[in-house]
């Protein structure tokens, strides 16, 4: 089973940036977390970052027929990224919208994703942990739904 893993505009500066919403771990660290229990469930990833929504649509359109789930944080495109919402809605596998802080709990206009009505399920507010439980969480649906 492949999962691709989306990592949005300015997610490249976790460890640095707003250390006080996001905490100190850098990109790399949460990547090697998530290839260390991608291992031990037995998948692979696929991860891409990039600070251009257009990047992120093309990946996932490369990826249309052979991948089984996806992560996707979108970042700065929550609120905005119409593309990246689309391009969600068209892929045959679940995707799991990802946000290391509770935007929920943040200034008002970040409340408001407009890629969550794309996605199955959203996991934020847990820091690191909410990539590891939403990889968790995938492949546990994907698995069910083969055995089904």
């Amino acid at each position: 089973m492949k999962i691709l893993v989306l990592h949005g505009p300015n997610l490249n500066l976790f460890g640095r940036r707003e250390p006080h919403i996001y905490g100190t771990t850098t990109l790399a660290q949460i990547n090697q977390r998530l290839q260390q229990l991608a291992g031990e469930l037995g998948v692979t990833l696929d991860i891409i970052q990039s600070n251009h929504e257009g990047d992120l649509v093309d990946f996932l359109h490369t990826h249309i027929d052979d991948a089984q789930g996806a992560l996707v944080n979108p970042a700065g495109l929550t609120q905005h990224g119409v593309p990246l919402h689309d391009a969600i809605k068209a892929m045959p596998f679940p995707c799991i919208e990802v946000h290391m802080s509770n935007i929920a709990a943040r200034e008002s206009w970040r409340a408001h994703s407009i890629i969550s009505p794309a996605v199955k399920g959203t996991v934020q507010g847990l820091g690191p942990l909410s990539y590891l439980a939403a990889l968790r969480a995938l492949v546990e649906l994907q698995q069910q739904a083969a055995a089904a």
